[in-house]
């Protein structure tokens, strides 16, 4: 007997969570995943200390030359798609395949990693770009001696005050390690969220307006695409609060207890960032529900006017039915004047019906 295959529809606009490519390959193979492919890899290092700043664009073969001298370095890597660059990196820095594998991947949910000589964490950048779009980037830090490696995208990111910190001689972060540069650069990334939950917010407060003053249809569309983004941004925010905690209580030599303490200050944010957007995803969804229900009360005072006018025009209709009756013997058709005399009718039953019904605050 011939089984019959039965082929999934296809829907449009939906397109699968990972890539095809990846299926079948074995651990630690480095296969980007993402949208920004044929990206030309640059790598910018900042070397700094407490009396001294340098920052230059650099080949990976110039990478190993940052071991050699003592000062903190900043290593911004802008590009990720270009796979062979990034193994090269990798094999400069000694990087476990594993982590090069979750580096590229930009589906890779927050995560942080701890390896013998580095820390390795991946997070998502979300900011507001000049059009006020939502953009979420995926970035992923690793701490090593003496040096902090980013990886990211695209040149749009959120570390500008880390940088003009870094460039400010009698700022805190030259006089400190790369431990604290890597919680700057995290904390940069976290205090931006809140930048997007303040954006989601004064969304949901003009939502809220529209739906009370003027529920059409269309806001209903919008309660539900904004209520897809603040999932999306959860998604990607809510994980962060027990990565930082994981910091935090980490026996790692290369993070020191001094920037534990500054940790901690990250992770209240993110549990205040968390509660917020609990909040918001509950009135994403009480704004629907109060959609809906202005929408019914609407249709309510619809067939509330509808029924009165019915009610009206019932008795009316009733009494026209009878003398529009075809008999002869009705006196009241040779009534002199009794025409005008049953218009007289129609307006007393229609003002009577008018004061009862808004003495019963019908109308």
């Amino acid at each position: 007997m011939t089984k019959k295959i039965i082929k999934s529809p296809k829907l449009k606009g939906i397109k699968p969570f990972r890539s095809k490519s990846k299926l079948g390959e074995a651990p630690g193979a480095i296969t980007y995943i993402g949208n920004r492919r044929k990206q030309v890899t640059a790598i910018t290092t900042i070397n700094y200390s407490e009396s001294a700043y340098q920052t230059k664009g650099v080949s990976v073969d110039m990478l190993g030359a940052i071991f050699e001298n003592k000062q903190t370095s900043f290593i911004d890597v802008v590009g990720i798609s270009d796979v062979e660059t990034i193994a090269a990196i990798g094999r400069k820095f000694e990087l476990n395949n594993l982590l090069l594998e979750d580096l590229v991947d930009t589906m890779q949910r927050p995560k942080i990693d701890e390896y013998e000589d580095y820390v390795f964490g991946v997070f998502k950048m979300l900011y507001l770009d000049e059009h006020y779009q939502l953009v979420i980037e995926h970035v992923a830090l690793i701490l090593v001696e003496n040096s902090v490696l980013v990886f990211q995208e695209t040149e749009d990111d959120v570390f500008g005050e880390v940088i003009k910190r870094i460039e400010n001689k009698f700022g805190r972060i030259r006089s400190r390690g790369a431990d604290y540069l890597f919680f700057a650069l995290l904390d940069a990334i976290v205090d931006n969220y809140f930048v997007v939950l303040e954006d989601i917010k004064n969304k949901l407060e003009l939502l809220e307006e529209e739906v009370y003053d003027n529920p059409r249809k269309d806001v209903a569309n919008k309660i539900q695409l904004l209520k897809k983004e603040i999932l999306r941004i959860r998604k990607w925010i809510f994980p962060v609060k027990e990565l930082i905690n994981r910091l935090i209580i980490s026996e790692h030599p290369l993070i020191k207890k001094e920037t534990k303490l500054f940790l901690r200050d990250t992770f209240d944010h993110c549990s205040e960032i968390n509660e917020d957007i609990m909040l918001y995803r509950e009135m994403s969804t009480s704004l629907m529900e109060m959609y809906m229900t202005n929408m019914s009360n609407k249709m309510n005072e619809v067939m509330k006017v509808l029924t009165v006018i019915a009610s009206i025009f019932i008795p009316l209709t009733f009494i026209a039915g009878i003398y529009g009756m075809n008999f002869d013997n009705m006196p009241e058709l040779h009534t002199e004047n009794g025409y005008y005399y049953l218009w007289g009718v129609f307006i007393l039953i229609f003002l009577g019906l008018l004061i009862y019904f808004k003495k019963k605050d019908w109308l």
